[in-house]
């Protein structure tokens, strides 16, 4: 088990959190620190983390337990995702809603658990929330998954993570099934490259104009860190599935373009103010999927983009106890489990391209 000084206890609320990290920490010390920061907002009672972190920032935070996991050894916190697996579905029974990818990110947090656990139970969720979601796909824009239920905007983030799911499900089954995720993750790639989504600067935009259903376009909305997260570990994962040696280097110019546009100084932003439950979890999915593409393809790029980023949380974005903000270039701005488990993309991500 790996331990460090400073922060609070690891699976209940605590009154005191603990002291800051420091720079002569390893980046896996420093995440240890900040786990058990973040810990102090996790309810167990709900499976969930306290407002303003909302029901898809839940399962953001437990892929982070299971990441920080896999990369420390540290068994601590199996537990609290066995938890979370139990009484989280008190809100939503099988973490399935009417947004599509609400259950996408419970769907990657399973997978995670199981890869990270062993426990099969995680696995057949996640199966079981993928068919949940394909109930989402139908022709309209020539196919791809709705935002929701409601059917009145298709967009990218629910079919990057529809890819990532159907593609991590073929790898990790076998037979009929494992061929049938991976015809699900084909078609999906298939229809998300011709969607338009992907613009000229091979960033992706939010979503599609989808007024006349047939004749779909590119919205043009706000290229968010995470559409371009996301979409890496998809075609990881679909490449390891079927080797198409196209899908690595498409992966490499979105993750190259969101580099040099998307970041300032070296370091990764986000539009806007990042108030809210929502914005502040994108930089770290980024950093996330970024880490899946090094593992794939250890481009030294990465590697030190995911140094500068994990030393400027530390160093500039860091309140007094052993918190993270939003401003990853600083000044620290507030403290809550969403900006936490987004920091802590970072420093773990880091930490595995060493």
């Amino acid at each position: 088990m790996q331990t460090s000084a400073g922060c609070g206890g690891a699976i209940l609320p605590t009154a005191n959190p603990g002291s800051a990290v420091t720079a002569t920490q390893s980046y896996t010390e420093q995440a240890a620190s900040g786990i058990q920061t973040l810990q102090q907002w996790y309810l167990r009672s709900s499976g969930l983390y306290a407002s303003p972190s909302g029901w898809w920032n839940a399962a953001n935070s437990i892929t982070v337990l299971a990441n920080y996991e896999r990369v420390s050894g540290d068994t601590s916190y199996y537990s609290a995702i066995a938890n979370t697996f139990t009484a989280a579905q008190g809100a939503h029974a099988n973490f399935v809603n009417n947004y599509y990818d609400d259950d996408g990110w419970w769907a990657l947090a399973w997978i995670d658990a199981y890869d990270v656990t062993g426990n099969p139970a995680y696995l057949t969720m996640a199966e079981t929330i993928f068919t949940a979601i394909t109930g989402g796909w139908d022709s309209t824009c020539g196919g791809g998954v709705w935002w929701s239920t409601a059917r009145t905007y298709k967009n990218a983030i629910p079919n990057e993570l529809f890819l990532s799911i159907a593609a991590k499900l073929a790898n990790r089954t076998s037979g009929s099934a494992s061929a049938s995720y991976l015809n699900w993750a084909q078609q999906e790639w298939t229809w998300f490259k011709s969607s338009g989504m992907i613009n000229g600067q091979n960033l992706i935009n939010d979503g599609l104009n989808s007024s006349n259903p047939n004749t779909c376009t590119n919205n043009g909305a706000t290229t968010w860190s995470y559409n371009q997260g996301v979409i890496l570990d998809g075609l990881v994962e679909l490449y390891r599935a079927d080797n198409d040696a196209t899908l690595l280097p498409q992966a490499e110019a979105i993750a190259n373009a969101a580099i040099a546009h998307l970041a300032q100084n070296g370091i990764l932003t986000d539009p806007g103010s990042l108030s809210g439950g929502d914005a502040p979890q994108f930089k770290g999915v980024f950093l996330r999927n970024l880490m899946a593409l090094y593992v794939a393809d250890p481009d030294p790029r990465y590697q030190a983009f995911a140094d500068a980023n994990a030393k400027s949380i530390v160093a500039s974005d860091q309140g007094p106890s052993c918190e993270f903000g939003a401003f990853w270039q600083g000044p620290f701005d507030s403290a809550d489990a969403t900006r936490q488990t987004s920091a802590l993309d970072a420093l773990i991500a880091a930490a595995v391209m060493q």
